[in-house]
C-alpha cells in the first residue's frame, strides 16, 4: 500500500463505535503506538469528520448482523473519500456489505482463539513482511462471515474454517478478528501496518507532546485572566489536573480545595493535604464530613449515593469560594473512559453500568463552567503526564480511588460506624501489600464491607459479626481487569490480622471475579 503524507493539521485517527465491548481498546492500542485517536458513535456527522481530517478511520466490531433491519449502518463510500478504512469484525462485514461484497450467517461460529493463514496479494507484501509469518494466532468473536469481499479488495487471509479472515484493497483493510485484543498474536503489527503503512502516520502522541497539547487547550478555554476552582480528591487524576492547571495558569489563578468528605481512608486527609502543599499547589482543606454523611443518611441505592455525593461536592466547592476570587471555572478529573461509558454508541443515554461521579453527578444548574483538561486521556496517559510534570512517583503510582470514596465500598447505608470498620480493615490490607512488595504489581486493591453478618468464634465465644471482601485486580487501563492471584499464605495472614484487630469482622472472603463480567468496584 502507498502511504499518504501526514500533514500538520490532521488530527490522528477516528474510531467509529458500532457497539463493541472492545471499542475503547482500539483507541488505547493506537495511543500506545503514539497516535492520537478519538471514539465517536457510528453516525458521527460527516461534516465533523471532514473538520477533524483524520489520517484513518476504524470501524469497530458490534453485536448486530449487517443484514438486519435494525443494524447500525454507515455510508462507507463517503468515509473512503476522507481517509483509509480499517474494518474490525462487524466493521469488516459492514464495509463488505456496503461495497458489493456478501455477508451471511456462518454455519460454524468462531469464538475465542483461532488461527488464520495469510496469503500473498497485490499490495500486501509489506503486511506479510511485518507479520514475519503466514500463520497467526488470533482472537475471534463472530457469528456472521464475509462470503465474498467488497469490490476492489482481495482475500488476504483465511481462518481455520476457511472463512475469509481478512481482505485488502487500496484504501481498505478488513479483519474478522480483533487485533486490539492482547490475545491476538501480532495484533500490534497489523495496527502499525494500517496506521503507518496505509495512512502514513508518524507517532507523535507521547507525554511531552500531550502536556503541550493540554496546556494549549487550557489557555484557549480558560483565557488569560479567569480563575479556576479545583476540587482535589487525593487521587491521581485530580492531582495531575491541579498540577497541570497550576503550571499553565499559575498558582494565583488556580484555587485548590481538598475536602474531607468523611469518606477517605485512614489518615488520608492529613497526609494528602501535606503532600499537596509540598508540591506547590495553592490548596486549602475543608472539613465537610458532616454534610456528606447527612446527605447519605438512609440511602442504600448505589446510584442515589453517587448522586448525593456529587451534589454535595459542588455545594461545598461553591461555598468555599472567596468573594475576592474572580472564579468562573470548576476543574474536574474526568477521564476518557468516563466520557465514553456515559454515552452509548447510538449517541443517546447508554445502557450504563453505573454513572461516573465526574460525569453523571453534577446538578443541572451550576454557577461555574467546567474545565476538564484530561477528559480525552486514558488512565495510563494521565500517569505519564503526571511524571512529565514532575509529580512524585508515589503520588502517581497510587491505586485508583473513586470520587465517592468509601461510600461505594460500604454496601448499603453508610454510617460513621461502618466507615470506621472499613477504614481499619482497608489500612491492614493495603499496608500488608506494601510490606510484601505487592502494591505496585496491582492496579487496584481495596476492601468491601458487606451488609451480611455471620456466626463466628472469637476468644472462645460465639460472635455474630460482619463479612469483609478483599478485592485486588490487575489491569492496564481499568477497562478490563483480572483478579490478582495471591498465595494462600498471604490471604491467610491478611485474614488473620483483620479478624484479630477489627473485632466487628469475623469473616473475610476474596473476590475472584474478572471485569467483565463484574466491575472493579462493587457499586
Amino acid at each position: 500500500m502507498k502511504a499518504t503524507d501526514q500533514t500538520t493539521d490532521q488530527k490522528g485517527f477516528l474510531v467509529l463505535d458500532f457497539g463493541s465491548q472492545l471499542t475503547q481498546l482500539i483507541a488505547r492500542r493506537l495511543r500506545e503506538l503514539g497516535f492520537y485517536s478519538e471514539i465517536h458513535p457510528f453516525h458521527y456527522p460527516l461534516e465533523k469528520i471532514k473538520a477533524m481530517k483524520p489520517l484513518g478511520i476504524i470501524l469497530s466490531g458490534g453485536p448486530n448482523s449487517v443484514y438486519e433491519e435494525e443494524a447500525p449502518h454507515r455510508n462507507v463510500k463517503e468515509l473512503l473519500t476522507e481517509a483509509p478504512l480499517l474494518g474490525i469484525c462487524y466493521g469488516m462485514q459492514l464495509i463488505a456489505h456496503e461495497l458489493g461484497g456478501k455477508v451471511e450467517k456462518a454455519q460454524s461460529k468462531e469464538y475465542g482463539f483461532n488461527r488464520v493463514t495469510w496469503k500473498s496479494v497485490s499490495g500486501g507484501e509489506n503486511l506479510l513482511s511485518q507479520l514475519g509469518q503466514s500463520d497467526q494466532k488470533v482472537w475471534m468473536s463472530h457469528g456472521d462471515i464475509v462470503h465474498s469481499p467488497p469490490e476492489g479488495c482481495a482475500v488476504a487471509a483465511l481462518s481455520e474454517s476457511q472463512h475469509i479472515a481478512a481482505y485488502l484493497g487500496t484504501k481498505i483493510l478488513g479483519v474478522q478478528f480483533h487485533p486490539e485484543v492482547a490475545h491476538t498474536q501480532k495484533g500490534e503489527e497489523i495496527l502499525k501496518y494500517f496506521t503507518m503503512g496505509m495512512c502514513g502516520a508518524k507517532p507523535n502522541w507521547k507525554a511531552p507532546q500531550i502536556v503541550d497539547h493540554l496546556k494549549e487547550k487550557i489557555l484557549q478555554q480558560v483565557g488569560s485572566s479567569d480563575h479556576v476552582l479545583c476540587g482535589l480528591s487525593g487521587g491521581v487524576d485530580s492531582s495531575v489536573v491541579a498540577t497541570l492547571l497550576t503550571k499553565t495558569l499559575g498558582p494565583d489563578r488556580v484555587h485548590c480545595v481538598f475536602v474531607n468528605n468523611g469518606l477517605l481512608r485512614k489518615n488520608e486527609y492529613e497526609n494528602v493535604l501535606a503532600s499537596y502543599k509540598a508540591i506547590g499547589l495553592n490548596v486549602k482543606g475543608v472539613d465537610a464530613s458532616t454534610a456528606f454523611l447527612s446527605a447519605l443518611k438512609g440511602l442504600t441505592d448505589p446510584e442515589a449515593k453517587r448522586k448525593a455525593i456529587g451534589r454535595v461536592f459542588i455545594e461545598v466547592f461553591e461555598a468555599s469560594l472567596d468573594p475576592k476570587w474572580p472564579i468562573q471555572w470548576l476543574a474536574q478529573g474526568t477521564l476518557y473512559p468516563d466520557v465514553i461509558e456515559s454515552v452509548s454508541f447510538k449517541g443517546g443515554p447508554s445502557h450504563k453500568i453505573k454513572s461516573h461521579h465526574n460525569v453523571g453527578g453534577l446538578p443541572e444548574k451550576m454557577r461555574l463552567k467546567l474545565v476538564e483538561p484530561v477528559r480525552e486521556l486514558f488512565k495510563d496517559e494521565v500517569r505519564q503526564i503526571g511524571l512529565e510534570l514532575g509529580l512524585p512517583k508515589d503520588m502517581i503510582g497510587r491505586h485508583p480511588f473513586p470520587g465517592p470514596g468509601l461510600a461505594i465500598r460500604v454496601m448499603g447505608e453508610v454510617t460513621e460506624e461502618s466507615l470506621a470498620i472499613l477504614r481499619e480493615a482497608d489500612h491492614i490490607f493495603i499496608s500488608k501489600l506494601r510490606e510484601k512488595g505487592l502494591y505496585d504489581q496491582i492496579w487496584q486493591a481495596f476492601c468491601v464491607l458487606l451488609p451480611v453478618k455471620t456466626v463466628g468464634v472469637q476468644g472462645d465465644g460465639r460472635t455474630y459479626a460482619q463479612v469483609l471482601s478483599l478485592r485486588a485486580v490487575t489491569s492496564s487501563d481499568g477497562m478490563t481487569a483480572d483478579w490478582y492471584p495471591f498465595t494462600f499464605d498471604f490471604l491467610r495472614e491478611v485474614s488473620n490480622e483483620i479478624t484479630n484487630k477489627v473485632h466487628a469482622i469475623n469473616r473475610v472472603v476474596y473476590d475472584v471475579t474478572s471485569k467483565p463480567p463484574g466491575t472493579i468496584e462493587w457499586e
